[in-house]
């Protein structure tokens, strides 16, 4: 499981890459626009530049409408920023068809100009609530649009958590839909330490991050800290090697 941390801005990417050991991506966006707004574009250049070259950088490209055109010529600009993985919050689609549409555009557009990025169709845990796409129809968009993974996260930060929406079973259907699909499955959603023994159990390739690695847990007003970094890791690691002795002991 890649653990995927988001900061909002170019000090707190330091703090990532104080943490560099530890994490995986390092994932660039605006929570003031949304869970997942739009950073601008030189501040992903500039966390692209900070950031160790090995560690791939992700940009969200907003919670966006159906608006196809609008979104594929956002999520080029991401792309040409140094963004590795695209993520697009299919927020204002309230059909699969449309979210297929909105995402076939991102693909042409990210993949003509670098086919090596990865483009991720990020729907919501909580979708009952604003009206969009259902968590469960991600990993179809994803793959009928040809992006390369599906996401979930929760769009409205009120204190509820992936869990609270999508609870794990459903989270299970949804990594092996993906996996079916050939596709990266990836989790967040006010994501705890509490919740890797489940995000592990059913496979999840990515887990996403912020308010449990800032300090006081508080994803607006608190700051990524790299010791809170570290100690998250530690317990992904701890139930990751848990886990495979599990499996192994059962087979």
């Amino acid at each position: 499981m890649l653990l995927l941390i988001s900061p909002e801005s170019v000090e707190e990417a330091l703090d990532c890459v104080k943490a560099a050991e530890h994490l995986d991506i390092v994932d660039v966006k605006k929570p003031d626009e949304g869970s997942l707004g739009a950073n601008f574009p030189w501040v992903i250049r500039e966390i692209r530049d900070a950031v160790p070259a090995e560690k791939p950088v992700s940009a969200t490209v907003g919670d966006v409408p159906y608006k196809p055109g609008t979104v594929a010529q956002a999520a080029l600009g991401a792309a040409v920023s140094g963004a590795t993985y695209i993520k697009v919050g299919l927020y204002g689609c309230t059909t699969p068809e449309q979210a297929v549409d909105v995402m076939r555009g991102v693909v042409r557009a990210v993949k003509d100009y670098r086919p090596d990025a990865l483009v991720v169709a990020s729907g919501y845990a909580d979708a009952h609530r604003i009206g969009c796409v259902s968590p469960l129809a991600l990993p179809d968009i994803a793959h009928r649009s040809g992006s390369d993974a599906a996401m979930l996260d929760t769009a409205i930060k009120d204190g509820s958590r992936l869990f609270d929406h999508v609870p794990p079973e459903v989270c299970s259907e949804f990594v092996r839909l993906a996996h079916e699909a050939g596709l990266l499955a990836a989790l967040a959603g006010s994501v705890k330490a509490a919740d890797l023994a489940a995000l592990t159990r059913i496979g999840t390739d990515i887990v996403g991050v912020r308010g449990a690695v800032c300090e006081g847990g508080d994803r607006n007003a608190g700051r990524i800290r790299p010791h809170l970094v570290a100690a998250f890791r530690a317990e992904m690691d701890r139930h990751a090697r848990e886990h495979a002795a599990a499996v192994a002991a059962a087979s």
